[in-house]
């Protein structure tokens, strides 16, 4: 299992500007209705053909991203264990950020 970040520390990480890539693992449609600013998009059903997309400068977090926290810890999973050593999990996802950091991130 991975580790997960609540919403208000990835918020003062990034606040920090700590290296830090924000991978959102939702379907497009969820991504269009909002996501965090600078989040890469990567449908959880096509990160096994896309991992190779995904670049992490070296020292940074790796946050994988879906709208309540499921997908993403999947998501975190299968990325430790192809090779991505320090990834979490966002805890409660974009909901969880949208009640506590952004109101203005949708929710639905």
């Amino acid at each position: 299992m991975i580790s997960e970040i609540t919403a208000r520390a990835l918020s003062e990480r990034l606040a920090r500007n700590e290296p830090t890539v924000l991978l959102d693992v939702r379907q497009p449609w969820e991504f269009e209705l909002g996501a965090l600013p600078g989040a890469l998009l990567v449908p959880l059903d096509q990160l096994p053909a896309r991992a190779h997309e995904i670049n992490v400068p070296e020292g940074a977090l790796l946050v994988t991203v879906c709208h309540h926290g499921v997908r993403s810890l999947h998501a975190g999973v299968f990325l430790a264990r192809n090779g991505h050593p320090k990834v979490v999990s966002l805890a409660g996802g974009t909901d969880a950020w949208s009640r506590e950091i952004d109101p203005t991130l949708a929710r639905y």
